[in-house]
């Protein structure tokens, strides 16, 4: 029993450093440098960003299938506001962020009001999403100076992506790139919700126990719409900083990231024992499968075959939950 549980509080950390031992063996000079773990860090960083966004709708007893969407449509539209509407960072910005918000109260109005399993109401927001932003953007990627072809002829965008912008996803900052500072910064304050504020402790009440909560006098419909609201934001941040990273808005990018997001909540389940959903949790559990996926790839494992690795760590992950839960 001591055993099992130690395993279950330290066995995803364990399995990181033994991922980093095996692969610096089997990579002397390659793997365990700085650049790569850079390289690693911001591999991560949205899949962490989104992650968190599945992990708040967990904390209030959802699941939001959305937020993959989500990410794709706020980088589109922050692509789309310098490019097509010759818009400001900050305005590329804050429509993204806004847009998450709307999904956000999109899925609480779907399985609050309307009583819809959350599963089924965020897989809909998800074909939603998805649809408005390939409305937006035609089908084709969005980037600066782009030809855009209109009844009248072909015509150049008349924006640009710009470098305040771009400084999201490719500036640094004495040599960490900044993607990965903001995205610790966003971990770090949303854990400091969850676990050090009155909202944060209603939250894991809501999640925990939705009846309950409700005869202690918590508006347990409130609590759950603000959960999704936070999921919302963090998808859509995901998918600015993707915007930034990549310099241009590629269609259906970010849903790439929802069974990546989906594992790493999960695996965070188990980080120290918790056995609740919980930020820096979800942060190890993206770190993991990070560095599994890059020892991989530097191995040359085709990248077919690397979805079969993920499937077995989140397969392992919720077994581990479940042995654990009996």
């Amino acid at each position: 029993m001591k055993t099992t549980n130690f395993i279950y509080k330290y066995g995803v950390i364990i399995a990181i450093i033994g991922l980093l031992v095996i692969f610096s063996g089997l990579l002397p000079g390659q793997f365990l440098t700085f650049d790569n773990l850079m390289n690693i860090m911001t591999s991560i960083t949205i899949t962490t960003l989104v992650a968190g966004g599945v992990t708040f709708s967990l904390v209030v007893g959802g699941f939001d299938l959305s937020v993959g969407s989500v990410a794709s449509l706020a980088s589109m539209l922050a692509a789309g506001m310098m490019v097509f509407s010759v818009q400001p960072a900050w305005v590329a910005i804050l429509v993204p962020l806004i847009a998450g918000i709307l999904i956000g109260l999109s899925n609480s109005f779907l399985s609050i009001k309307l009583r819809i399993p959350d599963l089924l109401a965020t897989l809909g927001m998800m074909y939603v999403a998805r649809g408005i932003q390939l409305v937006y953007c035609r089908g084709n990627q969005i980037f600066s100076k782009m030809n855009i072809i209109t009844p009248h002829g072909i015509h150049q965008a008349p924006g640009t992506i710009t470098k305040n912008f771009l400084f999201i996803g490719q500036g640094k900052i004495s040599g960490i790139p900044f993607m990965i500072i903001l995205m610790l910064v966003i971990i770090i304050i949303g854990h400091i919700i969850l676990n050090n504020t009155k909202l944060g402790r209603l939250m894991y009440a809501t999640g925990g126990n939705p009846e309950a909560a409700r005869l202690s006098g918590i508006d347990v419909a409130g609590i759950k719409t603000i959960g999704y609201i936070f999921s919302g934001v963090l998808a859509a941040i995901g998918g600015i900083v993707l915007a930034s990273y990549l310099g241009s808005g590629q269609p259906n990018a970010g849903d790439a990231y929802l069974m990546d997001a989906v594992a790493a909540s999960f695996i965070g389940f188990t980080f120290l024992g918790t056995g609740i959903p919980n930020l820096p949790g979800t942060l190890i559990g993206a770190i993991f499968t990070g560095v599994l996926m890059n020892g991989l790839t530097m191995m040359n494992v085709p990248y077919t075959a690397q979805d079969i690795f993920k499937g077995l760590v989140l397969v392992g992950a919720l077994a581990l939950r479940a042995f654990k839960n009996k």
